[in-house]
């Protein structure tokens, strides 16, 4: 490996790390070179160059530790691995580097993963929920940290990406990450990626405003400098430099050599007590310390600041500053008790700039997408019907079901953050009465509670053979017609459509009591696989299993009557290419019903319990039959296994599949032929 072109890195690991660090330094560098050699940036340089660069930030811009060095040099490693690996080879990969760099630097890959699959959609009325869920991808603090520092990187070189990507980062980085970084007081990074998006959104503005700055340079200079001739020479004295005025000194005396730096600026100048502002008696929420004051110098007004080198650090780059300053310990406890600082600073919302840049999401809120990368924020434990009253009242009250994550779902489906929610109606689809047993959000209780008396007066309109509703209103009124007898009635009403239901439901069970065939009288050169009686009798191929709603085809054999086959079976081709004139079109019938088993090959974390996991989701949350169920270990440290399991139908195998990669530490959940 080449280590010339990451000599800068080297070099700051050297000036900030022991020599164990750097080995470990070395080592990623090689490592993430090995899995990243083919690969380049736009402008041709190696791939590896970006993750360095990345690096380098994060130590000396955002002054973080041995950890996320690690972690920014071996992002892009993680990255393409968990987007195109199989999970049995991502999960070789992350223990591989769990082995030689630690647990952190795998937490911390993975987080930097979540936040590189969101798919960000450019709208202003969309930032606020955005900059919410990024930080809420972001278990582990450093993670935003490093990504802010990833962002950085991106911006510095976006004169190498397509011209058509400009405009989205750059939006992306003014109003997601900017703003982010404010939050966290890292106020050089949000002003440079600022600064850097206004030359890409507004070039002619960004040039503008540079050009206006040139002018008057030599102008804003001389200015300065009369203003620090009366008082330089006693700024000298006390090892004060520079017009903000930054003293040297140690910490237990910083308060009264501010003051005493104060009170020679105001021998010299008229300060205007109004803007005085005192944030080292009490500093701010980000830990900003700093005296500032206005003065009257030449008819202008003339800002001062007056702080310490140790507050500077802080005040330029936020909180890490405080344990990575002048070689303050940076063991493990110190390291804490800085994450511990961050995270508040995350949750805090009593602070201006948390009310402004809430970058935390409220506890018991998720964040999903509409197919179109809209992002909605609902509470936690809402289901798919509240999503779709979200969007909309009509959308929700002829919701049927829908698909999350391209999963076929019920209207029950309780949502995650992140998930992806297509909504499925049908026009003849109304609210009903059992919706409120699992919907959360006020919109969808209301409106449904609104759509259900409006059909009670409805109804009650025609059993008193009224013309309107105000009418059933003025007969309670009068007393003509009371309350009870009101209730009475509607209650009947209900329980009749009920009952209603329930027939339909029994008789349909009735007749659907055995797999027979018969044809289908809106298509006759069609089987229709149906539970009714019928001469033609037929089985269900053992080689693909079909079940009711897969798509299927019959086969007529020589001794064992009709066959039925899915579509994608595996001995599929072969019977229509050397016996099609055996093979028949076969259909299911929408109301077949039955118990048909299903084998599902998982792969799974081997940790302790997860065969008990799996198993009480299908028995006890879906109350379905397990008929067989078989797992063993691998030596990467997962488990692998097939569970055949009974279900009515396809539409229930998607829920199936969902709900145990719903599991934590699932892997893999998918349907086999045997």
């Amino acid at each position: 490996m080449d280590f010339s072109r990451y000599e800068k890195l080297r070099t700051l690991v050297r000036a900030n790390f022991s020599e164990q660090t750097q080995a470990l330094v070395d080592e990623a560098l090689v490592y993430a070179d090995g899995k990243l050699a083919s690969l380049t940036r736009y402008d041709g340089s190696p791939l590896l160059t970006h993750a360095a660069a990345v690096a380098g930030i994060v130590i000396s811009e955002v002054g973080l530790g041995r950890n996320s060095t690690i972690s920014a040099i071996l992002h892009d490693v993680v990255r393409l691995a968990h987007k195109q690996l199989p999970a049995e080879e991502f999960l070789a990969l992350t223990a591989d580097i769990r082995s030689r760099f630690g647990e952190q630097v795998v937490g911390i890959t993975i987080g930097m993963c979540n936040i590189s699959e969101l798919k960000l959609k450019v709208a202003k009325e969309q930032a606020e929920n955005f900059r919410d869920l990024l930080v809420s991808y972001s278990e582990d603090p450093r993670v935003i940290l490093i990504k802010l520092a990833d962002r950085l990187e991106v911006m510095r070189s976006l004169e190498i990406f397509p011209h058509e990507k400009w405009r989205k980062k750059s939006w992306e980085s003014m109003n997601l990450y900017a703003q982010i970084a404010h939050k966290l007081g890292l106020y050089s990074l949000k002003s440079e990626l600022e600064d850097i998006a206004l030359k890409y959104l507004e070039p002619k503005d960004y040039e503008h405003i540079v050009t206006k700055l040139e002018e008057s340079a030599d102008e804003r200079k001389a200015f300065i400098a009369r203003f620090l001739v009366p008082i330089e020479e006693r700024l000298h004295k006390h090892d004060i430099f520079a017009i903000r005025i930054i003293i040297d000194c140690p910490k237990e005396q910083e308060k009264p050599q501010c003051w005493t730096a104060y009170s020679v600026v105001t021998d010299f100048y008229t300060p205007n007590p109004n803007r005085m502002r005192d944030w080292i008696s009490i500093p701010k929420s980000n830990g900003y310390e700093s005296l500032h004051t206005t003065v009257s110098a030449e008819g202008r007004w003339v800002e001062v600041q007056i702080r310490t080198e140790r507050m500077d650090a802080v005040a330029e780059r936020g909180i890490a500053a405080h344990w990575r300053y002048k070689g303050v310990n940076q063991g493990a406890q110190t390291s804490e008790v800085w994450l511990g600082r961050l995270r508040e600073l995350l949750e805090d919302t009593t602070h201006s700039l948390a009310q402004r840049f809430d970058a935390k999401p409220a506890s018991g809120e998720i964040f999903v997408f509409t197919p179109n990368g809209d992002l909605r924020k609902l509470p936690e434990g809402a289901s798919l019907l509240d999503f779709a009253f979200d969007i909309h009242t009509s959308l929700g009250s002829t919701c049927v079901g829908g698909k999350v994550n391209n999963r076929a779902v019920s209207i029950r489906e309780q949502l995650r953050n992140g998930d992806i929610v297509e909504i499925l109606t049908q026009k003849n689809q109304t609210p009903k009465s059992d919706w409120l047993n699992f919907v959360v959000t006020s919109k969808a209780r209301n409106k449904i509670k609104s759509f259900l008396i409006d059909e009670a007066v409805a109804y009650l309109v025609k059993y008193f053979k009224v013309r309107t509703g105000t009418e059933i209103y003025a007969l309670i009124a009068t007393q003509k017609v009371d309350l009870g007898t009101i209730k009475e009635i509607l209650t009947r009403h209900i329980s009749g459509e009920a009952d209603e239901q329930r027939r339909a439901a029994a008789a349909e069970a009735e007749r659907n009591k055995v797999h027979t065939a018969k044809e289908s009288p809106a298509a006759q050169d069609a089987l229709v696989i149906d539970d009714d009686i019928s001469k033609i009798q037929y089985k269900l191929a053992k080689c693909c299993n079909p079940i009711k709603g897969d798509e299927v085809f019959g086969f007529v054999t020589i001794n064992s009557g009709i066959t039925i086959h899915r579509c994608d079976c595996p001995n599929a081709k072969r019977m229509r290419e050397n016996y099609p004139y055996r093979v028949i079109d076969a259909r299911w019938r929408s109301t077949a019903e039955g118990a048909f088993r299903v084998s599902l090959r998982i792969v799974a974390a081997d940790t302790t319990g997860m065969a008990n996991h799996i198993t009480e989701v299908i028995s006890r949350d879906l109350k379905l039959n397990i008929r067989s169920i078989n797992f063993a270990s691998l030596a990467n440290g997962c488990i692998a296994g097939t569970v055949s399991v009974e279900v009515p139908g396809a539409g229930v195998v998607d829920t199936l599949i969902h709900s145990i990669m719903r599991i934590k530490g699932v892997q893999r959940a998918f349907r086999i032929n045997n």
